[in-house]
């Protein structure tokens, strides 16, 4: 009885020991969750793998990593965790949660998801010399759900509407809309991302007129789609400025073009040239009026149309401002030197009509000019051509006085 009894136990234990050696030579596959995972930022992120077919995992090496295998997130061998060859970033983060590994499943939970959490991770199931892995695609994500809107004051070129958010992963989304839903193309765009690699959005609007007067800041995450926004409401005051600014300009001009129209007819009242010739001194202070409103409104325009700053910029304003001051000024400038050229180009006209010259002189005068002149000439010439005969009357009364004493 003993020695069969010892047999039988010899027996079971090749036996159990044979059972062992089979399941774990037995080839197997390793699942997990299929497409990304999202993970929001800040908080805990669970992955899982398992076997296929399902069966014991504890002898086994289970190894989760990101780029490089000689780098584990979370490493599980002999039975334990060997959290000494964890690398330093996930140190203390990590987690693997065993409660299903006698089928052949593990998770790992990964604590305060950051930035630097997004990415491919590997889990490896290792049995000996064979093994098999599966590869799980995290996304993290970060929503702001405080988004500014700063609104400048006004300018000639418009007011501008700026919307600020922080603290977005990945780059979101973001463009302006009206009360419609409607796209409104935005004058700049611009990111940055700080040093915990989240994004800084900043998207500018140049409304040049009251037609949108809702304006609404939107921002989407392309991964979960979620959307935050920010409105705001424009009066027409915003909007006054560009109109007075204009009506300046419009006042200025018109004193300009007043003042030449005036000083040509004062200048020529009194000279009858109110006939429509190309020399009339009103259409002569017109053309001058139209040359010098034409030249201001070309180069007003030329500053206010090019563009030598963006919108995004912070000098913006300062170069809109310049704008509406060099303007001023030209104008002002321009309506001294016309009303100079005007009246200096006046009072020299009227100096030559007074004081003309004998190329000037119409023909019929210099006829009369040259009249005395011919009479006069000829008077001299007779009295020329009387004495000359005088003189040669007496000598020849001398030679004949001559001839008679030598006789």
């Amino acid at each position: 009885m003993g020695s069969t009894g010892l047999c039988f136990y010899g027996h079971c234990v090749v036996m159990f020991l044979f059972q062992m050696i089979t399941a774990s030579s037995e080839p197997f596959t390793v699942n997990g969750l299929e497409g990304p995972v999202l993970a929001s930022l800040g908080r805990n992120l669970e992955l899982s793998c398992q076997l296929s077919p399902p069966q014991q995992a504890k002898h086994m090496e289970i190894r989760w990593f990101r780029n490089f295998y000689t780098e584990p997130v979370h490493l599980y061998r002999d039975g334990k965790d060997m959290f000494g060859e964890i690398i330093s970033k996930y140190v203390e983060r990590t987690e693997l949660l065993k409660d299903g590994i006698g089928e052949g499943k593990v998770t790992l939970r990964i604590f305060n998801v950051t930035v630097d959490d997004d990415g491919s991770y590997h889990c490896v199931f290792k049995d000996g010399d064979f093994y098999e892995e599966h590869i799980t695609e995290v996304k993290v994500t970060a929503i702001n759900l405080r988004v500014q809107i700063h609104v400048h004051p006004p300018t000639t070129k418009g007011v501008i509407v700026e919307c600020h958010s922080g603290g977005w992963f990945p780059q979101p989304l973001m463009e302006w809309r009206d009360r419609r839903g409607e796209v409104i193309p935005a004058a700049s765009k611009s990111h940055s991302q700080g040093g915990n690699k989240l994004f800084n959005m900043k998207i500018s609007l140049l409304l040049r007129d009251n037609f949108f007067q809702k304006v609404i800041c939107c921002l989407q995450n392309p991964l979960t789609g979620q959307e935050e926004r920010a409105s705001v409401i424009l009066s027409d005051a915003f909007f006054s400025w560009n109109k007075i600014w204009k009506m300046v300009l419009s006042i200025i001009l018109f004193v300009m073009g007043l003042s030449v129209l005036v000083s040509s007819f004062l200048l020529y009242r009194k000279h009858n040239s109110y006939r429509c010739t190309w020399d009339a001194p009103w259409l002569i202070g017109l053309l001058i009026m139209i040359s010098s409103v034409v030249i201001v409104i070309s180069v007003i325009m030329y500053l206010y149309m090019k563009q030598r700053v963006p919108v995004s910029d912070t000098h913006f304003e300062l170069d809109t401002l310049w704008v509406e001051d060099i303007s001023v000024i030209l104008c002002s400038l321009m309506v001294s030197a016309t009303m100079l050229i005007s009246y200096t180009y006046f009072k020299l006209r009227v100096w030559c009509q007074q004081n003309p010259s004998q190329r000037d002189i119409p023909s019929s005068q210099w006829k009369q000019v040259q009249r005395p002149r011919s009479k006069h000439l000829a008077e001299f010439g007779e009295s020329y051509r009387r004495n000359g005969k005088e003189c040669k009357n007496q000598r020849g009364q001398g030679h004949h006085k001559k001839t008679t004493r030598i006789n």
